[in-house]
């Protein structure tokens, strides 16, 4: 028997029957953590990225603008580092975040080879206008949840996320690609 996913025809098929689709422990797969972070994560990315469509780069761009903005220019590298993008990446990134008038490069007057970052008082509008858009987006992915309950949902979920990036830190995301292990080939 393959495998069955929620959105199978064969799960369309058990729901009409009254049978509700379960784990081999018995239990519904609905309960199965890993099945709900990736339904959820699948909807917010869609989501998201119909936010993010337009700015270049998508959520990277948006990564890139939200960060220097919060806590002010960065030196591409540290950028680079601290969002997992690899360093080549990021100078293409910032190449395009560049030409669309985001984002400044300037010289780093504590290093003349190294630039700082920082957003332009475009990418600063821009900003704005991605974060209503992202907060559109979190609305429809978590609008089953009362006001509360979402706040519940964000703090718990972020100290899962940093206790997780404690444990597993993601240094760089180009890496994280090369170290992944088809299971194919196993």
């Amino acid at each position: 028997m393959g495998t069955v996913s929620s959105s199978s025809p064969e799960v369309a098929t058990r729901t009409a029957r009254g049978m509700e689709p379960q784990s081999a422990s018995g239990a519904p797969v609905e309960s199965d953590l890993g099945w709900a972070l990736g339904v959820v994560f699948r909807r917010y990315a869609k989501a998201s990225a119909v936010a993010l469509g337009d700015v270049p780069g998508g959520p990277r761009g948006y990564q890139v603008l939200a960060t220097t903005n919060a806590e002010g220019p960065k030196r591409q590298l540290d950028l680079a580092a601290q969002l997992g993008v690899d360093r080549t990446v990021m100078t293409y990134l910032l190449d395009d975040l560049e030409k669309a008038g985001l984002v400044q490069r300037q010289p780093d007057p504590a290093d003349r080879r190294a630039r700082l970052i920082q957003p332009t008082e475009q990418g600063l509008e821009t900003l704005c206008n991605l974060e209503a858009r992202l907060r559109t987006a979190e609305d429809e992915v978590l609008g089953i949840l009362e006001e509360s309950e979402r706040s519940s949902f964000r703090l718990l979920l972020q100290r899962v996320a940093m206790r997780a990036n404690t444990v597993d830190p993601l240094h760089n995301a180009c890496m994280l690609a090369d170290e992944t292990v088809d299971p194919a080939d196993t």
